[in-house]
């Protein structure tokens, strides 16, 4: 069935699809498991988008692996999915790298453990030559938190007020040097942005599905890009047709 999947038109593709990955815990509970199962399930499905987005020729990709108000969650499960996050690199980064993956960090790596940021860092470098997909992994991420770190830094660069302007402000953020997502796509069905790339996706398309995102395969994602290029994309304008 996945090989009669249609691909999108190539000039109708997106250049930046960012993911926010949820449901894997409702996925894990409807299926009596524990929720980490869920995660361990979006972790494989992750390794299949990634494979996706480079067949239907989306550039760039960022996904939500990690919030900053996930600290809040229990102990026990922020221990196992730092284990599964460290485990990803480990098992995947040669496989990124070989097929032409650049990773890159948005987020802050101060609340990772020595070893975890080592491995961060280490994957970074390692694929930072690579073109085929430039994938952003939001880990400690916060759109609040990644807006206030770029005042701050701004400030302690001593940038002045009168040279603070919307192209300053994106070259400050963790996403400096990425262009702004064309396409955000929530998986599970709820019905917010959850604190994820709220300067960069000011004028984004949004699709939202119910699927959970271990279930999101490549036939949702092709879904999810064919209705992205039906849409009137007017960043606050309006289209010749609409006008008399």
């Amino acid at each position: 069935m996945m090989g009669n999947i249609k691909h999108p038109q190539p000039e109708k593709i997106p250049q930046h699809v960012a993911i926010i990955m949820d449901g894997n815990g409702r996925w894990a509970l409807s299926r009596g498991k524990p929720r980490l199962a869920g995660h361990r399930a979006g972790t494989e499905n992750l390794r299949r988008i990634i494979q996706a987005s480079v067949e239907f020729g989306v550039k760039y990709l960022t996904i939500y692996a990690f919030s900053t108000e996930n600290w809040g969650r229990p102990p026990a499960e922020i221990k196992g999915l730092m284990h599964i996050f460290e485990n990803v690199i480990d098992k995947e980064l040669n496989e990124l790298h070989k097929e032409g993956v650049q990773l890159r960090h948005i987020g802050r790596l101060e609340k990772l453990s020595p070893k975890l940021r080592k491995k961060v860092l280490g994957a970074i470098e390692l694929t930072k030559e690579n073109n085929k997909l430039i994938l952003n992994i939001a880990f400690n991420y916060g759109g609040r938190d990644e807006i206030v770190y770029a005042i701050q830094k701004m400030i302690t660069e001593g940038v002045s007020p009168e040279e603070v302007n919307i192209e300053m402000m994106s070259q400050y953020l963790f996403t400096a040097g990425t262009p702004d997502p064309d396409l955000v796509i929530r998986t599970s069905g709820e019905l917010r942005t959850s604190n994820f790339l709220i300067w960069q996706s000011a004028y984004a398309e949004w699709y939202i599905t119910p699927t959970f995102w271990p279930d999101f395969d490549k036939e949702e994602y092709g879904k999810a890009l064919k209705t992205y290029a039906t849409r009137d994309r007017r960043f606050g304008g309006v289209s010749e047709e609409h006008y008399e």
